[in-house]
C-alpha cells in the first residue's frame, strides 16, 4: 500500500474525507428535529398517459428535492440555514440539523419557506445532475 501525497507526513488524502465532515460537531447537545425527504418531478400528460419522455417515479428523474424540518416553538428569525453542494446545515436555539443530501444540489438556486401555522421549515433544492437520455430539458 502505497500513499499517494505530495508530503508523505500526512495521514489521509484529502479526496478521503467526505465532504460536509467540517461541519460534523458531536459535542454540539441540541437535538436533531424531525425532517422529511420528499422528491419532486415535473411531468406532462405525454408522461402520465402515454410515457413517452422515458420518466419513472424513481428519484432519478426527479429535478428538485424538498426537506421539510419540523421545527416546534421556532421563529423564523431564529433560523440559520446553509447550503452546500451536498451538505444542509440548519441550526437555531434549540435544534441542529446536518443532512447530507442524497443528489448534488444547485445551492444558488434553493428556496425556503417558513409554515408559521405547521411549525415547518420547507426547503427545495434543484438537483443538479449530468443530461442524460431521461434527464435531457
Amino acid at each position: 500500500f502505497q500513499v499517494k501525497s505530495e508530503n508523505r507526513k500526512t495521514i489521509w488524502n484529502t479526496e478521503e474525507v467526505p465532504e460536509g465532515s467540517e461541519f460534523d460537531d458531536t459535542w454540539d447537545p441540541r437535538e436533531q428535529p424531525e425532517y422529511e425527504i420528499l422528491f419532486k418531478q415535473c411531468v406532462g400528460t405525454e408522461d402520465v398517459f402515454f410515457g413517452m419522455s422515458g420518466k419513472d417515479p424513481s428519484t432519478a428523474c426527479c429535478e428538485d428535492i424538498v426537506i421539510k424540518i419540523k421545527l416546534p416553538e421556532t421563529k423564523y428569525s431564529d433560523i440559520t440555514l446553509d447550503i452546500q453542494d451536498k451538505v444542509l446545515d440548519l441550526r437555531t436555539s434549540k435544534k441542529k440539523l446536518l443532512l447530507h443530501l442524497p443528489y448534488p444540489v444547485n445551492s444558488k438556486e434553493g428556496r425556503a419557506r417558513f409554515l408559521s401555522e405547521e411549525e415547518i421549515l420547507e426547503v427545495t433544492l434543484r438537483v443538479s445532475r449530468k443530461f442524460d437520455f431521461i434527464n435531457f430539458a
